[in-house]
């Protein structure tokens, strides 16, 4: 961790926020809490980390760069 007021310490998670924010919660309306939990645990499990691509990551998504890796 850098000192205070360093913008680069929580860059990644706003990132990351930001996408989640913009490609899922606008565009939904959640009727309940567990409808959120389901619709962001997806999000994340099966978009973000296996279908979405990355740039930072030669364009492949997370799941498919450590397959090549490992």
């Amino acid at each position: 961790m850098s000192g205070k007021g360093n913008c680069w310490d929580n860059a990644v998670a706003e990132s990351f926020f930001k996408s989640l924010k913009s490609e899922l919660v606008y565009h939904q309306d959640f009727r309940t809490q567990f409808m959120a939990k389901q619709a962001i645990f997806e999000y994340i499990e099966i978009w973000y980390n296996r279908q979405r691509r990355h740039s930072v990551l030669g364009y492949l998504s997370p799941f498919d760069y450590y397959q090549q890796v490992a």
